[in-house]
């Protein structure tokens, strides 16, 4: 199988650095830019599991000249209509795409132009960033790429898909409910994203404020609750454990979101936030610190400059 590898940012170079130290096809989709600094260094990854580099096959959007078995797409949620247009060309009949964005609003968008047959559910669970040398930085030994058909179904391309991913250098796991795998890391994202952008703070510090705890409880049971509405409850061992990671005392944690709203870079309101609280809207749900989240970001949105 060959796999198109949607840029060669943190997530994306990294699973496909793993991918072709593990010798698979792969090939990433890259602008000019970063085409010339790869083809100069090599994609290098720093990770506690051990350092290494390779020589990445590259290719430019207007360079794609065939359909390939896997479009993996890992670029920012803001990001995937450009995205699309670039690898349109790479998608043929037997095409699986799979995405591993934050949020649910990418699989409607993905299958409303290549058609929902194309596209496979995913999950992926690493922190990963680019130094100032265009280094992969993997900061924590996680690495786990989940996948799975949207309907829960088995099928031979998704077993091929399995087989592919398996024995790559990460953790592949395929999954019979990747939808609610899906929702479980958005409640998750979304709440963790919401919390820190309105308190300004980490897990750590917001839980050691009066009324902290009260705050992510009450944040995180208005995500449940659209979940909930849209058939996608959380069992209580999975609300448990989002729960105890969003309120351990003392966390260093934040979110991405928080993390590129503190840098001033453009953030991943609407698909994290925006989408969650139209979804509420359309089932009725009241979700009121889901609201001011997002209207606080959207506000910091526009006040940016144009890019």
């Amino acid at each position: 199988m060959k796999i198109l590898i949607v840029g060669a940012g943190s997530t994306g170079g990294y699973f496909g650095a793993r991918l072709t130290q593990a010798g698979r096809d792969v090939t990433f989709l890259v602008r000019p830019a970063r085409a010339a600094a790869l083809r100069e260094g090599g994609l290098q990854v720093l990770s506690p599991r051990g350092n290494f580099s390779v020589t990445p096959k590259l290719v430019l959007a207007s360079e794609i000249d065939k359909p390939f078995d896997i479009v993996l797409v890992t670029v920012k949620a803001f990001g995937l209509p450009a995205a699309i247009d670039d690898f349109a060309a790479a998608v043929g009949p037997e095409t699986m795409i799979l995405p591993v964005l934050n949020g649910m609003k990418h699989v409607d968008d993905l299958q409303a132009r290549f058609g929902p047959e194309r596209v496979v559910g995913g999950v992926c669970r690493v922190s990963t960033t680019l130094d100032a040398q265009g280094r992969i930085v993997h900061l924590a030994p996680l690495h786990e790429l989940v996948y799975g058909e949207l309907d829960g179904h088995s099928t031979a391309r998704i077993e091929a898909l399995h087989a592919f991913m398996s024995d790559a250098g990460f953790d592949a796991s395929l999954s019979s409910h990747i939808a609610q795998d899906l929702w479980n890391k958005w409640i998750l994202l979304a709440t963790l994203g919401g919390i820190c952008t309105l308190a300004r703070g980490n897990i750590g510090e917001i839980v050691a404020t009066d009324g902290g705890v009260e705050f992510v409880r009450a944040f995180l049971a208005e995500a449940t609750a659209v979940a909930t509405a849209a058939g996608f409850a959380p069992s209580p061992p999975a609300l448990d454990f989002i729960l105890s990671v969003l309120s351990a005392p003392g966390s260093p944690m934040t979110s991405s979101m928080y993390r590129d709203l503190v840098a001033g870079d453009r953030v991943e309101a609407d698909q994290i936030l925006g989408d969650l609280r139209a979804r509420a809207r359309r089932a009725g749900v009241a979700t009121p610190l889901v609201s001011a989240a997002f209207i606080q970001l959207d506000v910091y949105q526009r006040r940016r400059p144009a890019a």
